[in-house]
């Protein structure tokens, strides 16, 4: 029967079957752990493969035909980074250029762009679909403004941010990061642009991909020590932020990961991605980065709106930041932690050293400098001496340009130093002794001094004669009166049978008041008003106008001799004269120097030009105007090369004749005597003046150039502005 056939056989084979199960199981296991292995071995191949571009995600190497992706195969989660730049002296521009070769690196494309160059309106709209990175590197200017060219682009997103006609998601899905530059000696404008501009954005949606961070020129203060470590070390966290979004990471590790796996990678749908990176910025891992928040209105403004699903994260910085606080391991910003810590910090940053150093200066320690006066270097070629040696008789191959501190408490437009010098209110570096600074200031002048051996005219008696310094005029650039020990400074140049011209910008007069007398005190008055002076001098102290004011006081009581020194400003200042005889009238002055301002060429840091210096006519007819406001002083002397005349008090004319020059003789036998005395034995300018010659006068032929000198003219050459 074929029915009973067929069973038996299929009976059969069942029974085979289970006989030899064992083999089966075993041939069945072999080819599962075959496979896995195989699958292990592939994955981690095309893991190795892209590696090398973080921007593509796993599986998308093998999808690569002739060097192309099909669209729909590859998911490109950054397509590249723009880096917006906003600077007045380069500084940011510098920092956009080092951004954008250290982020080629990632084979993503770069665009570096000049905030003036760009129209945010409809740019910034583009930005929000493309899937790129936006950086914003901005600078913050003079009253808290913006730089010239980052003003339109501000103003714009100000508006925008304000305008209720402009939706508040007008710029959702666009993802930047904000690295502000400013300096902290500036309290009430530090960093206010970097601010504003992550507070603009955020309020039209844009999400943080990190939070803000804040360079500070102010080294004093600068959380690594200079505006270019600050930098630094936000360039270090934004590139292994970037690193992580072009992995496709959501969020940035919390660091409550378990068992090496991530909680925040691949929880979050898309859709929910630009609400993550708004959370998410401020869950920093660091102390220090506890409390710095990313906009104004995150930090509990009065009228900032904090959202619900933002509390959770609130609080949990706040248990965080008591923690530390218990623990003592976290100072505010006026803590003693980090005062200590400043206090430790050299005033010249290696950036800075570079860039003093190109200009010439010879550095002494960590705060000082001497640079060879353009003067010094004419009068060694016997072609004639600055206005000093016309108005007082000072030997200008023989005079020592130099300071003991470098830094200043102002950043006037006219600086021919172009801002190269670090700002301050206070003295907060490493301080090094006077005797020291003295002694290698010396030393690296005489160096300087011997390179002219062998030079085409120079005078080799002249030079034997500049070896011996007889003069120290402290105004190379900075604030001498800062440095804490500047008066056993000053009588260790007066040991050295060196006299003393120091000069000061009205800013200090407590400093004034205990100032060991000196040669000759200046203070610069550049500008007789309250506005005038915070355009010209740009002050850092916020009650810059008492502090000037009360250091003319302090200067109508020293007893030496004293000067005012005004720079004039075409369109700025040469229109004050009123009020500048009402300001001569509080610190009544032995002398005034009027100096037309000296254009140093172009600077990021100044918009001054040529058509903002005065022709030598016009600083005579405003000092001829200033003498008729004022009966007790004349016109002594004038030095046209350098566009300068001087007023001096009449108690100065014995006799008809001008006694403006110094003895300089006499004033050390004077200060010596005032040092063995303790104090007790004075002494007042009048007693160690000396007669004016006739060629320095005002009016004389010679117009204040030396007759025993031979002037020389320089044909198309580029000019030396470098002098005091």
């Amino acid at each position: 029967d074929a029915s009973m056939d067929t069973w038996s056989y299929f009976h059969t084979c069942l029974v085979s079957i289970w006989l030899h199960r064992f083999y089966i199981y075993s041939a069945v296991a072999f080819g599962i752990s075959l496979w896995i292995v195989i699958q292990f071995t592939t994955t981690r191949t095309k893991r190795k493969k892209s590696h090398g571009n973080p921007s593509f995600p796993e599986g998308a190497a093998d999808k690569l035909g002739n060097g192309c992706v099909p669209p729909q195969a590859l998911e490109v989660h950054v397509a590249g980074v723009k880096i917006f730049y906003g600077s007045q002296t380069g500084t940011a521009k510098r920092f956009a250029k080092a951004l954008s070769e250290a982020v080629t690196s990632f084979n993503l494309p770069v665009e570096v762009i000049n905030m003036g160059d760009y129209d945010p309106e409809d740019g910034l709209v583009e930005e929000t679909s493309s899937r790129s990175i936006c950086v914003f590197l901005v600078a913050t200017y003079t009253d808290g403004q913006p730089p010239e060219s980052a003003a339109w682009f501000c103003k714009w997103l100000e508006e925008a941010a304000n305008d209720f006609r402009v939706g508040k998601s007008f710029l959702q899905g666009l993802r930047y990061a904000v690295f502000g530059l400013g300096n902290s000696a500036y309290v009430d404008h530090y960093n206010t642009v970097g601010r504003r501009m992550d507070k603009w954005l955020w309020m039209l949606s844009a999400s943080r991909i990190m939070t803000r961070a804040e360079g500070d020129c102010n080294v004093a203060q600068s959380k690594h020590g200079s505006i270019e470590a600050d930098f630094e070390a936000w360039k270090g966290k934004f590139l292994t932020r970037l690193q992580a979004l072009c992995k496709g990471e959501k969020k940035p590790c919390s660091g409550k990961c378990k068992k090496g796996k991530c909680k925040s990678s691949g929880k979050q749908s898309k859709e929910s991605s630009d609400h993550e990176h708004r959370t998410s910025e401020h869950e920093n891992t660091e102390a220090e980065e506890l409390f710095e928040t990313s906009s104004e209105e995150e930090a509990g403004g009065t009228d900032s709106v904090v959202d619900v699903e933002d509390l959770g994260n609130i609080m949990g910085h706040m248990k965080k930041a008591k923690v530390f606080l218990l623990q003592g391991e976290w100072n505010g910003a006026a803590g003693a932690g980090r005062k200590e810590e400043a206090e430790k910090r050299e005033m010249i940053t290696p950036a800075l050293r570079e860039a003093l150093t190109k200009q010439g200066y010879k550095l002494i320690g960590s705060h000082s400098g001497v640079k060879l006066c353009r003067w010094t270097k004419s009068m060694l070629r016997g072609r004639g001496g600055c206005y000093k040696h016309t108005f007082y008789g000072i030997e200008s191959h023989r005079c020592m340009e130099a300071t003991p501190s470098l830094a200043c408490a102002n950043k006037c437009v006219f600086c021919w130093r172009h801002h190269t010098n670090p700002v301050g209110t206070e003295w907060r570096w490493k301080m090094d002794q006077p005797e020291v600074i003295l002694q290698e200031a010396i030393e690296k002048h005489q160096n300087m001094i011997r390179q002219f051996k062998g030079v085409s005219g120079v005078k080799a008696a002249r030079l034997e004669e500049a070896l011996a310094v007889k003069h120290c005029a402290l105004s190379l650039v900075g604030e001498p009166i800062m440095y804490p020990h500047i008066n056993h400074f000053i009588r260790l140049l007066h040991q050295h049978s060196i006299s003393t011209f120091l000069v000061t910008n009205a800013q200090f007069p407590e400093e004034i008041r205990r100032l060991a007398p000196v040669t000759q005190l200046y203070v610069s008055v550049d500008a007789s008003t309250k506005e005038s002076l915070r355009r010209i001098d740009r002050p850092l102290f916020k009650d810059f106008w008492q502090r000037f004011i009360d250091s003319l006081k302090a200067l109508a009581e020293k007893q030496q001799r004293t000067v005012y020194r005004l720079t004039l400003v075409k369109a700025w200042n040469v229109d004050e004269v009123k009020a500048y005889a009402d300001l001569i009238s509080i610190g009544k002055p032995d002398f005034i120097e009027v100096k037309g301002v000296t254009y140093c060429g172009e600077s990021s840091a100044s918009s001054l030009t040529m058509a903002n210096v005065p022709w030598h006519g016009e600083v005579v007819s405003f000092v001829q105007e200033l003498a008729r406001l004022l009966p007790e002083y004349g016109i002594a002397c004038e030095h046209e090369h350098s566009n300068c005349l001087l007023m001096a008090h009449s108690k100065f004319q014995v006799d008809g004749e001008w006694r403006t020059w110094i003895d300089y003789g006499r004033f050390q036998e004077l200060v010596r005597e005032h040092e063995q005395s303790g104090g007790s034995r004075t002494f007042t300018a009048a007693e160690y003046t000396a007669r004016t010659p006739p060629w320095a006068l005002f009016g004389a032929k010679e117009r204040g150039f030396d007759p025993l000198d031979v002037r020389f003219q320089r044909k198309n050459k580029a000019r030396d502005i470098s002098g005091c």
